[in-house]
């Protein structure tokens, strides 16, 4: 007794569909093109006092053979090296003892850029 498989199928669309998100050549150009639009739209939501901290985003992307990563970043800090845009998302305490609110401008900033990015690359993965 034996187990016989036919095989009646094609596997040329998964295996293409496949090569395509291995590949995604695109993906640095599209990671670069949100990363300019990210960085804009943070720094505008950024809170301004001196403007240091909404002129400090910056963006990287991060490639391996599996993946590809937009980051953001921004370098402003305080003088004790915290970064700031952290004390303005979550809130801080003073020297005094009083505490300043946070204020969540980074998600609803970067969360258009985000949901465009999703449908952009997905449109490339299923073509």
């Amino acid at each position: 007794m034996g187990l016989r498989i036919k095989n009646k199928g094609d596997w040329s669309k998964t295996t293409n569909w496949m090569k395509r998100v291995k590949t995604l050549r695109d993906a640095k150009r599209i990671l670069s093109e949100y990363g300019r639009l990210g960085v804009a739209a943070l720094a505008a939501a950024t809170p301004v006092d001196t403007g240091e901290t909404a002129s400090s985003w910056d963006y990287r992307i991060v490639q391996n053979a599996q993946s590809s990563e937009l980051v953001f970043v921004n370098n402003s800090k305080t003088v004790t090296n915290i970064p700031i845009v952290i004390l303005l998302q979550y809130g801080h305490g003073t020297g005094s003892g009083a505490y300043v609110q946070g204020r969540d401008f980074i998600n609803p900033a970067i969360q258009p850029i985000f949901d465009e990015i999703a449908e952009k690359v997905w449109k490339e993965v299923i073509r």
